[in-house]
């Protein structure tokens, strides 16, 4: 009877390990953002999954110092010279543009940043608002793309935020 119980017990160990180890899991996306509209912006954006929580973070360089917007648009396609090929913000629960955890938002509109006098800046977003490959679409950033802008936003402009012209163009989001 003890056998069985340390058995058992040891089984159990087992099972609630590899749960835990498996909630943990984590996912990683590290994606090129490429320069567009006649720039030369270039850098990376990544983001991780874990427990729930997508983390985002990109580093850029190549930026006219000052405030620039960063956003997730609706499309994966970078292939004009412009980047408008990306569409819109991508806006799963059609609410208006705003400033990203205040009234209403886009769940693309991640914010400003800023670009010290190297031109270099970088952002990071934590957020359970986003998951990577979920069956959620209002929150599955898969097959979107990111797009940086010229100008900060204004988090008030319908339906762009006035940021003015997308300097650099991730692609596809996979």
């Amino acid at each position: 009877m003890k056998k069985f119980l340390l058995l058992f017990s040891l089984s159990v160990g087992i099972v609630v390990a590899c749960k835990s180890a498996m909630d943990s899991k984590s996912t990683v996306l590290k994606i090129n953002l490429e320069p567009k509209s006649n720039s030369s912006v270039s850098g990376t954006a990544t983001f991780s999954e874990k427990n729930g929580v997508v983390t985002f973070e990109a580093m850029i360089t190549g930026l006219t110092p000052g405030v620039h917007a960063i956003h997730i648009h609706e499309k994966s396609d970078c292939s004009s010279p412009d980047g408008t090929s990306a569409g819109g913000h991508w806006n799963p629960e059609f609410k208006k543009h705003g400033k990203w955890g205040e009234a209403e938002y886009h769940k693309g509109d991640i914010g400003n940043f800023t670009a010290d006098e190297n031109g270099k800046g970088s952002i990071t977003l934590k957020t359970d608002e986003w998951c990577i490959g979920c069956e959620d679409e209002t929150k599955n950033i898969l097959n979107k793309s990111i797009i940086v802008h010229a100008n900060p936003d204004d988090f008030v402009t319908q339906p762009t935020g006035n940021a003015g012209g997308r300097v650099a163009c991730s692609g596809i989001i996979r």
